[in-house]
């Protein structure tokens, strides 16, 4: 398929995206994502290597409608949630059944 991403045109293959991805560890993901095999990417991880081009030269918008039309699941900015984890005090006073010590 034949995409323009930062003004230069490519033509890429959904096999083409699988083989450049192989081997590739994918960073945090921070923003939008793309699921390639059993691995979510940044997009702008993938759009780095698929296009061999710097990230800020390419808009995650580009990345994110090749991926799509190629057949690839594309994911908005997950909003992580903050979750309260006792503490390994807490946690044996809780198996011990010891009063609570919470400040």
């Amino acid at each position: 398929m034949r995409c323009v991403i930062a003004r230069y045109p490519f033509d890429l293959t959904k096999s083409g995206v699988l083989a450049s991805m192989k081997g590739v560890k994918p960073e945090l993901v921070t923003a939008e994502s793309v699921a390639i095999g059993r691995r979510r990417y940044p997009v702008k991880q993938v759009g780095e290597v698929i296009t061999r081009q710097d990230r800020r030269d390419f808009t995650s918008g580009e990345v994110i409608r090749a991926m799509t039309r190629l057949g690839f699941t594309c994911h908005d900015h997950i909003k992580t949630v903050a979750v309260q984890v006792p503490t390994a005090l807490q946690t044996a006073s809780a198996l011990l059944g010891a009063p609570s010590l919470e400040v």
